[in-house]
């Protein structure tokens, strides 16, 4: 194709064809993109003002890879479910007929020789002053009340702070208290499925990218606990929301709906300043900031509180820290000690007790097994329930850590 000059067709602009993609073939002739984000804009409709229904033949923003398909060579364009399915379906030899509700049955009248008289299908003794009772409706789902964030980001920069390992803790005991609770991973490593042993076919990326709807991405791994699984697919959803509109509340405007469904929606976040954990932020209520009691971690701390400054100001998003965690506790450490007397002179009241460190808490992902499963009875779920019952009624305020009942030989040093 070298040496073809030819116009763009979005742009107008003069070039070289050399490659597949920069010629299409439609209606039988041929178009022209100078760049894939001319070609882009073309796929997406933008072009014309926007793309026309294959099904119904209405205008719509493309806004989802699901909504362009290719049938037998040929672009094709959905604004919904209901006509993709039409879409592709009409493309297997079905009639646009079969679609249609069939007419109601309508039977003529005959003189019947012994009338009998059938029961009605609803029937109520006369009174004048009643109500109308409205037809039957599914009753919307109550959610419980929790003094905490309804929907608590976990965010650290730094990794090694015990991200998931709190998420997933705090997660499984409002499942336990009775709470129904959505997981959500932003972490491509997937290491919360790992840790509660799920693996699912589906995950945030067919959420974020396909359009899915999040109740059907979901897999229940205990009963009141749902989780919404991530993988590395999750690094082309990163390159996809990079180029919406908006690209900052993609996730906020996807879990929207589901979020309602549930009494509280945790999302563990990825070390890192990325989009996906920008979208998390503009998603949550309030942040839980696990530190590890360590020089590093507290250094660590003042990139997160920059960070929540700038979804503030510049994102829009009234988010605040919630709580500031310490993790890996050792009391026979002076450094810990030192770290959890910085972090309550910085953050006072929203600075929680700390996590003693155990090795049942290294232990219990290696099994499939939440802390409370695992090892019920060790510091670290004692401190974890503490956390739990904090977000739900609110007591249990910081205060001064027990090291009388820190066990003896489990301890991590710092």
């Amino acid at each position: 194709m070298a040496g073809m000059i030819e116009s763009c067709s979005v742009c107008g602009k003069g070039f070289e064809v050399q490659f597949r993609y920069q010629m299409e073939e439609r209606d039988g002739g041929f178009a022209f993109f100078c760049s894939t984000g001319c070609q882009g804009k073309s796929v997406r409709g933008e072009a014309e003002g926007g793309a026309t229904c294959s099904a119904c033949g209405k205008r719509f923003a493309v806004d989802l890879v699901s909504q362009v398909l290719r049938v037998k060579g040929e672009r094709k364009y959905a604004c919904a479910e209901a006509c993709r399915a039409q879409v592709l379906a009409e493309a297997d030899g079905a009639r646009l007929a079969s679609f249609m509700a069939p007419p109601a049955e309508v039977k003529e009248s005959a003189p019947v020789a012994n009338p009998v008289s059938l029961p009605v299908a609803v029937s109520a003794p006369s009174n004048a002053n009643a109500t109308p009772r409205p037809a039957a409706v599914a009753a919307p789902r109550v959610r419980r009340e929790i003094q905490g964030p309804r929907k608590l980001a976990i965010f650290n920069h730094k990794g090694g702070t015990g991200k998931t390992t709190t998420t997933v803790s705090i997660a499984a005991g409002l499942a336990e208290r009775g709470l129904r609770v959505l997981l959500v991973d932003t972490d491509s490593q997937g290491n919360v499925g790992v840790s509660l042993n799920v693996k699912s076919e589906r995950s945030l990326y067919h959420v974020l990218v396909m359009g899915l709807k999040a109740q059907d991405a979901a897999t229940t791994v205990r009963p009141n606990l749902d989780l919404i699984c991530a993988n590395e697919t999750l690094a082309a959803a990163e390159l996809y929301l990079a180029g919406r509109q908006n690209r900052d509340r993609i996730l906020k405007d996807r879990l929207a709906h589901a979020a309602e469904d549930y009494d509280v929606v945790l999302v563990d976040c990825s070390p890192s300043l990325s989009l996906m954990n920008q979208n998390a932020l503009v998603f949550a209520d309030g942040i839980l900031v696990p530190v590890a009691c360590d020089f590093l971690s507290l250094v660590g701390v003042r990139q997160v509180i920059k960070t929540v400054k700038n979804v503030n100001a510049l994102l829009h998003h009234p988010v605040q820290i919630w709580g500031v965690l310490p993790t890996f506790y050792d009391a026979r450490a002076r450094i810990c000690r030192d770290a959890v007397d910085t972090l309550k002179q910085h953050f006072g009241e929203r600075c929680l007790k700390p996590i003693r460190a155990t090795m049942k808490i290294k232990e219990a992902p290696a099994q499939g097994r939440t802390i409370f499963e695992y090892a019920g009875g060790s510091n670290a779920a004692t401190d974890y329930w503490r956390v739990v019952d904090q977000l739900i009624d609110g007591h249990e305020a910081a205060g001064t850590v027990d090291e009388s009942s820190e066990d003896e030989g489990e301890a991590l040093t710092g």
